[in-house]
């Protein structure tokens, strides 16, 4: 068989495309008003019979529904009940139901507003540091520690454990000396895991042991300024000490059957667990130390909840009263602080306890000044503004927890209550941070005036305003108000020698000012930060505050010729000397620019100044910068190439993506965005002429395409190099730039034999068959319109291109080169109609060039017939037992190629297509699905005028089954 088709000779039929685009157009129905159509809602009635059988429910659907209704099947199925309606409707009951419960335990959860201890505990390490040794005492476990044996008895059990409580009093720790900061860190961790593991294994003594002497590290003050950080990481400890102990007390509530409820009472407690709770608050009451005792105590606070219903409150307040006895002040104002923490998570709603604590907190404040103090200061050289600073956590954290959701009669009370200390300005600091900012900031002169009156030897009154600033720049101060407040902090800040205190202020209040005021004033700002930060490049130690200020500057002037008319933005970007931190800023200012310019710009005060910016981010690549940095780049520099536009001066727009593509050389993104636009632009020409190029406008068009051609080559993609070929060579085509076109395309051809076998994608190795098979497809695609040179052969781009196909090396196991063959076939049919698909305006295509010349028409036949040739010997290649489903595949596709171009009146090709039908299934691989739907078809065409040879084919291919 494979010999008969050798012999075929192709003969495409002729088309008539205007009359095969109208019989493929879908009939036009006009549709009344009321009529069902596809984007109407759906109105579905719900029916209250109840559901029966299918039949019945069915019918009863169906009569729910208004005459002119439709019919929703999933409602009809559900006989009318919906399902996320009955959900929904479910949860409005529920809802309506526990209203009143969510109403009442509202107060007892602390919403997602209140910022976590979570929040403060990285800051605080992270603040509070010393380069000082430390010291720490080590529990020194005894075998008596060890579990008991089952057989032991119960009072043996009992002397044991009181003995291992006195084993703390009586020397059983190791004191370890001159540690440094992170070795006392490494220790601390190590009794965390420590008391983990001994209450894994049962050793529940063993751990309260841990927890009490952690505890007692608290009242040890000898490395002073390291406080705060101690307290963080115990308190880490006695926090995991206090969720065991609820856990271990709460598993012995809960049985098989059943669980205690969320808000359980202790009525809902077995007494197992209430003896168990009991019996952990009497060991820690047995504890002779004040700090360590009200530490653990503490710690297991929550478990009250087990025991009675006032137990909470009462623990509360009597914990308060012990904080007394502790003489130290720092040591006082953190237990404090611990027992706010503890409260705002197991009882916020107790107030008064919160309130106590500050309130005593007042009345001993005058301890910091006492000679005791000033004494324990002098021995270990700390001044006394540093050891202030050590009491800001604490007083900040207690202030913030009674400032939640609190009337604002209180914080005014509490504004009272700090004047009549002097105004301190420790305290007037912790309640600017720990208030409400809407609060501060509609009495901002107020505190701007306790502020004067502040006492600057112990608390700097920079560190005052900055606290105000942060307050005023999320809040808004009175309008009158508000051009005075930024004079009087603004005389304090300006006035600071130290460069790292005036920019930690300036910092802050750049927002306010961008916030309510011009950019004359921000101009003053940036420049004064200038002028202080410039000297002995102080601006090197501060790169993260620069930053900060250039963010919230470009944060508020979306308006970038505003932005740029700053005199000072431009000398305040050259401070950033530092390439990693220059190139960070420069990505922030063009991610905003990108964001929120909407119109295109043609402004030179943008442009100049934002191709420093996109010029300094691209001299920042180098060999080692990561791929996905250059994609931002790129990304970033493309953006704003997109938003540059000269309007009609085209002229003007070709120069500026000349300076571009000589900026941006290294990112090849945007030397594919440059030709891309570079393209745009020529097409842009050719719309406003109308397609009637000038001499001017004609010569231009050659500049846009003289830049693509010598760009095109640097890229190192070659599928990003070839379609760029072809997309240029369609637009030089379209501009009737022939010979550029000819080079464009002739390019291309000669590029395809560098295609390497494999791509890298996504970081996979894939074949390039796939994309090779695509491009030329649209390759083929544009070559049915593009005139043959008076100077070649006939068809000698299609010619060359077969040529490069033909010696291309195609994977062993892969039919692409015979679907390009099948494709070269349409195109050749397509070029041998008397009048092509489409075309080139004011381009005379081969049709009007051959006029269906008979010697063109005959090369075209011959190249059809070789093609042929070629398939057939494919397919007879593929005549083996393991390739034979693709041989079907392949037949069946010639014989739809055939079927749509060919001439099935030629005796010949009709034979050939009868053939390749019985290959399609001769060895049962034939998709039988296809098969019957391409017999449909020929019947169908069979009944149209002049289509009687298609009732002869259809009569001469069987259909056979698989069977």
């Amino acid at each position: 068989m494979t010999e008969k088709m050798a012999s075929v000779q192709w003969h495409p039929r002729e088309r008539n495309y205007k009359a095969e685009l109208e019989s493929c157009r879908l009939e036009r129905v006009a549709v009344e008003y009321g009529d069902y159509h596809p984007l109407k809602p759906i109105t579905v009635t719900e029916s209250k019979t109840k559901k029966m059988g299918r039949k019945e429910s069915t019918s009863s659907s169906s009569s729910s529904c208004s005459s002119n209704s439709i019919v929703d099947p999933l409602s009809s199925v559900l006989d009318g009940t919906d399902p996320l309606s009955l959900f929904a409707a479910t949860v409005e009951t529920s809802n309506m139901q526990d209203g009143s419960k969510k109403k009442r335990e509202q107060d007892d959860i602390v919403g997602s507003d209140f910022e976590p201890w979570s929040s403060k505990r990285g800051e605080i390490l992270t603040r509070y540091t010393t380069t000082e040794k430390l010291s720490i005492n080590l529990f020194m476990g005894s075998d008596r520690g060890k579990p008991t044996t089952p057989g032991s008895a119960v009072s043996e059990k009992v002397r044991t454990r009181l003995e291992e409580l006195d084993d703390l009093e009586e020397g059983s720790q190791k004191e370890l000396l001159n540690l440094t900061q992170q070795d006392y860190i490494s220790r601390i961790e190590e009794l965390n895991q420590s008391l983990k593991d001994a209450w894994a294994s049962d050793q529940k003594v063993k751990a309260l042991k841990i927890v009490i002497q952690c505890s007692k590290l608290l009242s040890d003050t000898a490395v002073i300024q390291f406080y705060p950080s101690k307290f963080v990481l115990i308190t880490d400890i006695l926090d995991t000490f206090g969720k065991l102990v609820y856990e271990r007390i709460l598993s012995m509530c809960v049985d098989n059957r059943t669980s205690l409820p969320a808000n359980f009472s202790p009525d809902n407690v077995s007494d197992t667990a209430k003896e168990t709770c009991l019996n952990w608050f009497f060991k820690i009451a047995s504890i002779r130390e004040l700090v360590p005792r009200f530490y653990v105590e503490a710690a297991i606070l929550k478990c009250n909840k087990f025991l009675c219903k006032t137990g909470l409150s009462e623990s509360l307040t009597r914990l308060t009263s012990m904080i007394k006895g502790i003489g130290d002040p720092l040591v006082s104002v953190y237990a404090r602080a611990y027992l706010c923490r503890v409260g705002m998570e197991v009882a916020p709603n107790v107030k008064e306890s919160l309130n106590r604590n500050f309130f005593d907190f007042l009345l001993t404040f005058k301890q910091i000044h006492s000679d005791t103090v000033q004494n324990q200061l002098a021995v270990q050289g700390v001044e006394v503004p540093i050891y202030l600073t050590l009491y800001s956590p604490a007083i900040d954290w207690i202030l913030r927890c009674i400032a939640y959701r609190a009337p604002e009669a209180l914080l005014t009370e509490m504004m009272e209550r700090c004047k009549k200390q002097g105004n301190n300005a420790l305290l007037l600091n912790s309640v600017m941070s720990a208030f409400r900012a809407e609060f501060i900031a509609a009495r901002s002169m107020d505190f701007i005036g306790m502020i004067k009156e502040c006492d600057e030897a112990g608390f700097p009154k920079h560190l005052l305003f900055r606290s105000l600033g942060l307050n005023v720049a999320l809040a808004d101060p009175p309008e009158n108000d508000r051009l005075q407040i930024l004079n009087e902090a603004w005389k304090v800040i300006t006035k600071l020698r130290n460069p790292q205190d005036y920019i930690n202020c300036a910092e802050v209040w750049v927002e306010y000012t961008c916030r309510h005021f011009t950019k004359r004033e921000v101009n003053t700002i940036l420049a004064d930060v200038i002028k202080h930060m410039t000297p002995d490049r102080a601006f090197e130690d501060s790169y993260p505050q620069l930053q900060s200020v250039i963010t919230k500057v470009i944060a508020h002037f979306h308006d970038f010729s505003v932005l740029f008319s700053i005199e000072k933005f431009l000398p305040f970007l050259d401070m950033f000397q530092k390439e990693s931190v220059r190139v960070e800023v420069c990505k922030c200012i063009m991610e905003v620019f990108i964001k929120h310019q909407r119109e295109v710009t043609k402004d030179p005060v943008i442009l100049n100044a934002l191709l420093h910016v996109c010029k300094t981010m691209h001299d920042s690549v180098n060999a080692l910068t990561l791929e996905d940095e250059k994609r931002m780049l790129a990304h970033l520099i493309n953006g704003f190439i997109r938003m540059v536009s000269f309007g009609r001066d085209f002229e003007q727009q070709l120069s500026f993506y000349v300076e571009a593509r000589s900026m941006f050389c290294n990112l090849e993104p945007v030397l594919v965005q440059l030709i891309h636009s570079v393209n745009n632009l020529a097409m842009e020409t050719k719309t406003v002429m109308k397609g009637n190029h000038s001499r001017k406008t004609a010569s231009f068009v050659r500049a846009c395409v003289a830049f693509c051609f010598i760009t095109i080559p640097s890229l190192t993609s070659i599928f990003t190099r070839l379609n760029l070929y072809l997309h240029s060579g369609q637009v030089a085509l379209a501009n009737q730039c022939l010979s550029q076109a000819d080079a464009f395309f002739k390019a291309a051809v000669s590029l395809v034999p560098e295609v390497p076998k494999t791509l890298s994608i996504d970081g996979k190795m894939r074949s390039s068959e796939a994309f090779l098979l695509e491009f030329l497809s649209n390759f083929f695609s544009t070559l049915l319109v593009v005139p043959d040179h008076p100077e070649q052969g006939v068809l000698f781009l299609v010619r060359g291109l077969l040529n490069v196909i033909e010696d291309f090396t195609w994977e062993d196991n892969s039919d692409d080169k015979v679907r390009i063959y099948s494709t070269v076939l349409h195109l050749l049919a397509a070029l041998s109609q008397e009048s092509y698909l489409y075309h080139v305006d004011k381009v005379d295509s081969n049709d009007n060039l051959y006029g269906g010349d008979t010697k063109f028409l005959s090369e075209i036949n011959k190249l059809c017939d070789t093609l042929i040739g070629q398939i057939l010997e494919h397919l007879k290649a593929l005549g083996k037992e393991k390739t034979l489903k693709r041989q079907s595949f392949l037949a069946l596709q010639l014989f739809n190629s055939i079927l749509a171009h060919g001439d099935l009146r030629n005796n010949k090709l009709n034979q050939l297509a009868v053939n390749l039908w019985n290959l399609a299934q001769k060895h049962g691989f034939a998709d039988t699905k296809t098969m019957v739907k391409t017999l449909d078809y020929i019947k169908r065409r069979s009944k149209q005028p002049n289509s009687g040879h298609f009732s002869d084919l259809a009569a001469r291919l069987p259909l056979q089954s698989r069977t």
